[in-house]
């Protein structure tokens, strides 16, 4: 193949405040984003509280048991109604007590007969688009966009073809980390395995990520990425099993679904820009019913050094980048097309 210039966005992108700003406003509040799984509200009465970008939202189960999004913002003067997991028969707010019903409108408004000016079929609580995906819930700020089987792109049916039943697995645990990178940086990392034989030994003893064997595919919002095990493997995981290839997706702008190899495994999540150069990220992690204790604690040691190899990695991108000398990068036309798909998908939602 002949070389191809591929320039990447120019770096002031991954520190510039104004370009968070857009992004969040152009991007993440008119996305579906992971934010839970069914477990977290599991029974009537129940709510959890999370975020979709910088959103703040609330997931409750209402008495009638449907599963419900509103963002958790009071309507009086805009704090935030719900931290945490529980269970409630209503929302109330900390600061003045107005309270919601788990459907959303507003219950009471103390002193609001007394003194006027409270129209409560008028101020309930904002709700938000939400669609799960078997125990997934995911959640759309923008009203007005598609649905959320045109997000996942597919994904469903190739996890399930790979021999996952996501309604046959239990949650196992969440785990949650803080970047010192911009949420971008975090998402390219992911999107290519181009560093994975120099910086993830222990991966690469275990999957196959020549370039000939781990194939890379993109359509509309989704980057996928798919790779057997090495015939042979020889690292700290086993990839024997009904799985027969990993499968690693991003679901732009950031929510990342893993499959590897071996027995029934699934782990899902978002990458949520805290700061221009802070990203949170959390995975749910799920397993089968009667799945080996040694095995999963041999899975989630692995994936968690792979973790900790590229918070290495993704932190001293931003670093060199911060440095502000260098006006952009370059990509490799096949390697890291994935990353030059996702570069485009940041550009056409800022345009």
């Amino acid at each position: 193949m002949s070389a191809v210039d591929v320039r990447s966005l120019p770096w002031s992108w991954y520190t510039d405040t104004a370009v968070l700003q857009l992004e969040r406003e152009r991007i993440f509040r008119r996305s579906w984003q992971y934010v839970g799984h069914t477990g977290d509200v599991p029974e009537p009465g129940t709510y959890a509280a999370t975020r979709v970008g910088d959103i703040p939202v609330v997931i409750v189960r209402d008495r009638e048991d449907t599963l419900r999004a509103f963002l958790n913002v009071c309507r009086h003067r805009g704090s935030i109604v719900c931290e945490g997991s529980g269970r409630r028969e209503t929302l109330q707010c900390p600061y003045h007590a107005w309270t919601y019903g788990l459907d959303g409108r507003l219950i009471t408004a103390p002193r609001g007969n007394r003194e006027g000016g409270i129209e409560k079929e008028e101020l309930g609580l904002v709700p938000l688009q939400l669609d799960t995906w078997g125990p997934l819930i995911f959640v759309n700020p923008d009203a007005d966009a598609g649905p959320l089987d045109e997000f996942l792109d597919g994904i469903p049916e190739r996890v399930a073809d790979a021999g996952v039943d996501l309604n046959a697995l239990r949650f196992l645990q969440r785990t949650e980390s803080e970047l010192a990178c911009n949420w971008k940086v975090s998402s390219e990392n992911f999107l290519e395995c181009y560093h994975c034989s120099t910086a993830h030994p222990g991966f690469s003893a275990v999957m196959d990520v020549s370039v000939d064997a781990y194939l890379l595919e993109t359509n509309a919002g989704r980057m996928s990425q798919y790779s057997p095990p090495r015939r042979e493997p020889h690292g700290a995981f086993d990839p024997v099993g009904e799985i027969e290839q990993g499968q690693f997706h991003l679901l732009f702008p950031g929510t990342l679904v893993n499959v590897m190899p071996g027995r029934p495994n699934f782990s899902i999540g978002p990458v949520v820009p805290l700061e221009t150069e802070k990203t949170y990220r959390f995975l749910d992690y799920f397993v089968a019913e009667d799945a080996d204790e040694a095995w999963v604690e041999e899975s989630l040691a692995f994936d968690a050094q792979v973790g900790a190899e590229d918070r290495v990695l993704i932190e001293r991108v931003q670093a060199g980048m911060r440095a502000g000398m260098i006006d952009e990068g370059r990509l490799l036309p096949e390697s890291e097309k994935l990353i030059a798909h996702f570069q485009a998908l940041v550009v056409d939602a800022l345009a």
